[in-house]
């Protein structure tokens, strides 16, 4: 088949790699067979036809070996499995930006809640979070406060996050911190228990429960 096979293969499938027809020039190579058992060491030139008896490829898997490691495969299906693989890696690495939440000292409930959960949006998606007081004016005489606020700010989004183990520092009129999201599979599992209605009641708390539910009724 002059080392070409029925997936079409004649030369290397990259630079990198030698495949078929590079490999015929080496007097000895180490085989490993279709299945992952070892042949034993044969020329290049006997690799190949076994490979073509197979109707597979003849892949070079470790060329710095003395002599190098070669193996009869699928390369077609070998590229599309490590492209895949490579795919989902980089799909799984998730990357990590600093958002930006600035308070006020006199900041109202309502606005405080709508900023926490844009930090709780942040630290899901496995962004890290700096919090920011800006201090205006006199305010900047008033530190105490805005430590109770980062304080608050801090546990309504303990669920989500760890905090810099550094503590708040005032920069100028800016008082921050940053916020690091926990790793995801725990919120996965917090929020998995939270849907399932938290978790299991001892024993007897849950029949005493039922028992009221049954007086009430």
């Amino acid at each position: 088949m002059s080392g070409k096979n029925a997936n079409g293969f004649k030369k290397g499938g990259n630079k990198n790699t030698a495949v078929n027809d590079d490999i015929g020039q080496h007097q000895q190579v180490r085989l490993i067979g279709e299945d992952g058992e070892p042949i034993g060491i044969v020329t290049g030139k006997e690799a190949q036809e076994l490979a073509d008896k197979a109707e597979l490829d003849l892949v070079m898997i470790a060329p710095q070996a003395v002599p190098p490691v070669c193996r009869i495969m699928d390369y077609g299906k070998f590229r599309f499995d490590q492209a895949k693989r490579e795919k989902d890696q980089r799909k799984n690495q998730q990357q990590t930006l600093l958002k930006e939440v600035r308070l006020s000292l006199n900041i109202d409930d309502n606005d405080f809640m709508t900023k926490v959960n844009h930090a709780k949006k942040f630290l899901a998606g496995g962004d890290k979070v700096k919090v920011t007081i800006r201090f205006k004016g006199r305010e900047v005489t008033h530190l105490d406060l805005g430590r109770k606020l980062m304080e608050r700010f801090k546990q309504e989004c303990a669920e989500l996050c760890t905090f810099d183990e550094k503590p708040s520092k005032l920069e100028g009129r800016f008082y921050a911190t940053v916020l690091f999201p926990k790793a995801v599979k725990a919120v996965k599992a917090k929020e998995e228990m939270g849907a399932k209605g938290g978790p299991a009641q001892p024993k007897e708390k849950q029949e005493k429960e039922n028992n009221n539910n049954e007086e009430q009724d």
